[in-house]
């Protein structure tokens, strides 16, 4: 909200050069034409929806960090630590 005040400002306050107004705030020439034929109204930014390698995981990891949590912190793994010691437990299990 800050940048889109301080546009509308310069460019009908101060009279101030669209390309002026895109140099001192680091925004191209359009996107500052666009804020201010936009009026009072925030840009909006769609949600990106991805999913993470690690969705599949999420769960494990979640309940391997929380049994972390409950102990000392002299006594805590980070998760690679975790992931090690679970990976050589299910090798070496027959």
């Amino acid at each position: 909200m800050a940048t889109l005040s301080v546009i509308r400002r310069w460019a009908l306050r101060e009279q101030m050069s669209i390309r002026e107004i895109a140099r001192r705030t680091g925004l191209s020439r359009n996107t500052v034409k666009k804020y201010l034929r936009a009026g009072e109204e925030m840009p909006r930014y769609a949600k990106r929806e991805s999913s993470s390698k690690l969705d599949p995981y999420a769960e494990k990891l979640a309940t391997w960090l929380a049994i972390e949590a409950t102990k000392s912190r002299k006594q805590r793994r980070n998760l690679r630590q975790i992931h090690t010691k679970e990976n050589t437990k299910h090798l070496s299990t027959p």
